[in-house]
């Protein structure tokens, strides 16, 4: 892969960020290329998790992800690495923010991870040449990239006096939206979160919270991201897509024979793809 240098005048230069209040005027990027249409959900927190700030960073990053939606991290331990990595397991994109030069990644530990970004499809960017050392200065720029390059920024788990609050900040500035995970209010590692609540940060506790505030339908996506095993499967997600509910009108429709009709229903409920709110209807999960 080759490295490519982008300016605010190149095509591929994300219109989101040239809205905040001081842009980078040169960009450098390593893996694909940026796509204007594509949802940006930027996710970051602590550097040190709690076993449950790494179950829900898993759960809710995984989810939006296999709905389309592109992960936005800064490639650092903790929750950042955490959010690359679950995007990935969902099968999406997610695009790491360096603080440094891409000539070494940075921590080191994580090189094995940027590998894997770029071989599905990610994206690595920096505003910083080659040979730029991670200066603490350089890391807090970074976060107006962060928050600037996306519609919205998730907070999972972070102190009082978390650097993850910057980030929280220059999304603010950049009106951007403001997501946050409620904790433990005995957990010191929920109460940066729990604040940001406090000052008018969208509480989120499912994946859906999160692609509502994005615009995303949530079942349309759930549907777009499964891929049916057998044609018995793709007809019956079609019609349930296309407003068909009745169990009957969808038997006749698809033309199946009524067991293997009945035994593709039942494992598209088992797999979380369609359910049954009530008796002889049906509809996405």
């Amino acid at each position: 892969m080759n490295i490519r240098q982008i300016t605010t005048k190149d095509a591929e230069y994300p219109s989101l960020l040239k809205e905040i209040s001081s842009p980078p005027q040169r960009l450098w990027l390593l893996g694909a290329e940026l796509k204007e249409d594509e949802k940006r959900l930027t996710v970051v927190g602590t550097r040190n998790p709690t076993p449950y700030g790494k179950r829900m960073v898993h759960k809710l990053v995984k989810e939006v992800a296999e709905a389309g939606v592109t992960i936005v991290s800064g490639l650092a331990i903790g929750i950042d690495s955490l959010a690359h990595q679950a995007a990935l397991d969902g099968q999406g994109k997610t695009i790491a923010i360096l603080a440094r030069g891409l000539d070494k990644v940075y921590p080191a530990s994580n090189r094995e991870l940027a590998k894997n970004i770029l071989k599905t499809g990610g994206t690595l960017i920096t505003e910083y040449p080659f040979g730029t050392e991670s200066f603490k200065q350089n890391f807090v720029a970074r976060n107006r990239i962060q928050s600037g390059i996306s519609e919205a920024v998730l907070i999972i788990e972070c102190t009082q006096k978390s650097g993850t609050l910057i980030t929280a900040q220059f999304a603010v500035d950049q009106n951007r939206n403001v997501m946050a995970l409620p904790g433990n209010i005995d957990s010191r590692a929920s109460d940066g979160t729990n604040n940001l609540i406090k000052q008018g940060a969208s509480p989120v506790t499912c994946a859906e919270d999160i692609l509502e505030i994005l615009g995303v339908n949530f079942k349309a996506a759930k549907v777009k991201s499964y891929t049916p095993t057998n044609s018995a499967e793709e007809k019956i997600l079609a019609l349930i897509k296309n407003g068909v509910h009745s169990s009957e009108e969808l038997q006749v429709m698809t033309g199946l024979e009524i067991v293997e009709y009945n035994t593709n229903l039942t494992m598209l409920e088992i797999k979380g793809v369609i359910q049954q709110p009530n008796p002889g209807y049906w509809d996405l999960t």
